[in-house]
């Protein structure tokens, strides 16, 4: 709902609507035309590049891609727009789409009152965006699909999220729903107008951010408390169900831990790996995290696989086995890094976006197995021993959402770990037997458009394993991506672009493209370092700041100023499935600030925090990542340099022995002596004059504005590190 202040502006439309649907028949309902159920469509969404888009193109539903071509019609036709959102993993977007835009009478009111629109949110974030905060505005809730009529000026006034063709438990059905807002428009546009303004003001009024005060100390463990009052102490994981993992929350969880020694934080972050390790959640044959959990255990997931959260589960696992070294993060990390690998990798090197929940129709059909099917695949010991195991049962234990009923079908899950390691090996095989029989099975749809920031959240990914675990393959991936983003999408004047497939690039690049991109190559440069990706990562930087930020408030908008205009400019740190852009930005710039010794990467930084302090005060579990980007900055932070031979065994081997050190506020630079063009300098140029001692590896160790005296000594430059 909105907050009482503004709470007036949207109940006059609320009371409309509402009354339309408790009194349909007050309303004239459109006239539908015969029509013929063998007729195929092809609309305008068939010269759509997204997946998304082209689920659709067979619609019946008139649909056109966002552009100036559809609210021109809107114009000219004088109707409202009718604008649907999703993404071509989205379960109940497919719901929708066969309930009502695949339906004939749904569609010609449709065609008949209304401009249609799609739009895929993950090609236009800052579009889905502005119009999910109208919907949870209006409604107080969000979620895809997002539908949205406005007017023809892309001013809403009507928000939901899914509809099914007739109305049901209190939800209107689209064939109520449209001609009742239809006759508004008609009849009643007046107070619609009316509304729609007052809803842009709104919009504008809480995009306006207020400078706060400075984040102190206390932001820290206010946080962790927040985390503690929602932590699930039986299951793991934060509040009720349905439960996201959050992985950017237990990165914060597990630096906190660091830097205050706090034990219960850790405990959260480690009772939740566990907890989503052993559940349904993760796929135990083909590896991988689906989305979420439908239920508090962990072990009905809704199926999609998206990258961002692989990406983000890999960092989180990565970052916990450093603390801990237990053996089982190293693992699910590298089980993360395979499914990636094998599945959702292009030759080229990009990485592609998801694999759909549904498959033939039904969602999870491609990862469930009857008894039966167990019994054909497996002998008498095997199908026994993955039964007990696993939590197979002949009734089934997966439980359809819908209905809360089994379904005889089951999810493989564990109640507790393996613990001998005969066990493992012999379920190992058990599970690579039903891999081999899955993949012939019909697989869910992958979306394999290519976009800018999830491919530089997993090359982040990769580059930080391949650092962690000695990884040439991993590290060596994270390269060729990196590679493929910046030969094909980046533009002549080297600005990002958003979105490739099947050889095409296009689209404006959004805040995230750049943060996560840049965020990718920072883990390059110091798993490499290379520092090519640390000149791309400050040339984008530059790029970043000439085209989104702020100079009034501070902070970056979402799109760039050579970006549509919309009807407001939208800035955000909130956290969501992912690390907000800013909060990201936040990190970089103080990463850079670091590396480059120039402050204006600092007070960037810095403004960030002062930009979004205000809402960080009244939630600050929800601005975890820039918590941590601030957390980074006040634990002291260090710069370690390392001056030596890239070519001599004892520094790699100082390297390596630097690095396996969990010191999250650090940044490394290593200045290479055999590189005869310097190529460090003119991008880190406080490092000029720092150079060998005796001819041997030698270490800086700076910290707080000061530098400790240089030393040969590894054992010395370590414990220098860890103070």
């Amino acid at each position: 709902m909105l907050i009482t202040s503004k709470g007036k502006v949207l109940y006059y439309l609320i009371s409309i609507i509402t009354f339309m649907w408790l009194y349909p028949d007050l309303f004239g309902q459109t006239k539908l035309k015969d029509s013929n159920p063998e007729k195929q469509y092809v609309n305008r969404l068939a010269k759509e590049s997204s997946p998304y888009l082209l689920q659709h193109k067979n619609n019946p539903v008139d649909w056109y891609p966002w552009g100036d071509e559809a609210f021109q019609k809107a114009l000219e036709l004088n109707r409202p727009i009718f604008l649907s959102i999703g993404y071509s993993t989205c379960h109940w977007c497919h719901v929708m789409e066969h309930e009502s835009f695949e339906d004939e009478q749904v569609a010609q009111i449709l065609n008949d009152n209304f401009i249609s629109i799609k739009v895929d949110r993950e090609e236009r974030p800052e579009i889905d965006h502005l119009y999910m905060s109208v919907c949870q505005a209006m409604t107080g809730k969000g979620g895809w699909p997002l539908t949205i009529i406005m007017t023809p000026d892309k001013h809403p006034f009507f928000a939901g999220t899914y509809f099914p063709k007739k109305g049901r438990m209190g939800r209107p059905g689209m064939i109520e729903l449209l001609p009742a807002i239809s006759d508004a428009w008609i009849n009643k546009r007046d107070e619609l107008i009316q509304s729609a303004n007052q809803i842009k003001k709104y919009l504008i009024d809480s995009n306006i951010k207020k400078v706060g005060g400075q984040l102190n100390q206390t932001i820290l463990s206010n946080t962790n408390s927040q985390f503690i009052n929602r932590y699930d102490k039986i299951h793991g994981g934060f509040g009720a169900k349905p439960k996201f993992p959050s992985p950017h929350n237990l990165i914060y969880l597990l630096r906190y831990h660091n830097m205050s020694g706090d034990k219960t934080s850790l405990l959260m972050v480690e009772k939740t790996l566990q907890q989503i390790r052993l559940g349904g959640i993760f796929d135990h044959v083909g590896f991988g995290f689906h989305r979420y959990s439908t239920d508090q255990e962990w072990i009905l997931p809704h199926f999609e696989k998206m990258l961002y959260d692989q990406a983000m589960l890999t960092l989180a696992y990565t970052e916990a086995y450093q603390i801990t070294n237990n053996q089982l993060y190293k693992k699910t990390a590298e089980e993360i890094l395979t499914y990636v690998q094998r599945d959702m990798t292009d030759k080229r090197g990009g990485f592609y976006s998801a694999e759909d929940a549904d498959s033939e129709n039904e969602e999870g059909l491609f990862y469930l197995w009857t008894i039966e099917e167990i019994k054909n695949v497996l002998n008498s010991k095997e199908s026994e021993l993955l039964i007990k195991t696993y939590g197979l049962d002949v009734k089934g234990n997966y439980i359809d959402e819908a209905t809360g009923t089994k379904t005889k079908k089951n999810i493989l899950y564990l109640k507790t770990p393996i613990k001998t390691l005969e066990s493992k090996n012999r379920l190992n095989q058990i599970l690579k037997k039903l891999h081999s029989v899955r993949e012939k099975r019909i697989h869910p749809f992958k979306d394999d458009k290519i976009l800018t920031d999830w491919n530089g959240l997993m090359i982040a990914a990769f580059a930080k394993a391949g650092d962690v675990f000695n990884s040439d393959d991993y590290i060596q991936q994270a390269e060729k991506s990196a590679q493929f983003i910046l030969k094909n999408l980046t533009d002549k004047n080297g600005r990002l672009l958003k979105r490739y497939r099947n050889g095409n690039s296009g689209l404006d690049a959004h805040l995230d493209d750049y943060a996560f991109f840049i965020w990718g190559l920072l883990e390059l440069y110091e798993a490499t370092f290379d520092v090519t990706y640390l000149t791309e990562a400050i040339q984008l930087s530059d790029i970043m700041v000439n085209e989104f930020w702020d100079i009034t408030n501070g902070g970056f908008f979402l799109g760039s100023e050579s970006s549509e205009k919309l009807i407001v400019r939208a800035k955000t740190g909130y956290d969501g499935a992912i690390p907000s852009g800013n909060s990201v930005a936040a990190m970089n710039c103080s990463r850079l600030n670091r590396i480059t010794g120039e402050i204006k990467w600092a007070e960037i930084s810095d403004k960030i925090f002062t930009t979004f302090s205000n809402e960080i005060q009244q939630t600050p579990s929800g601005y975890a990542s820039m918590i941590n980007a601030f957390l980074f900055n006040s634990d002291n932070p260090k710069e370690i340099v390392i001056v030596g031979s890239g070519k001599n065994s004892e520094t790699k081997a100082a390297i390596k022995k630097i690095k396996s050190e969990y010191v999250p506020n650090k940044v490394i630079i290593f200045k290479d002596t055999d590189d005869p063009l310097k190529k460090l300098s003119p991008v880190a140029r406080w490092t000029v004059t720092q150079e060998t001692i005796d001819d041997k590896t030698t270490y800086y160790i700076c910290q707080d504005f000061a530098c400790k005296i240089p030393t040969t000594d590894l054992n010395l430059a370590l414990k220098f590190i860890n103070e």
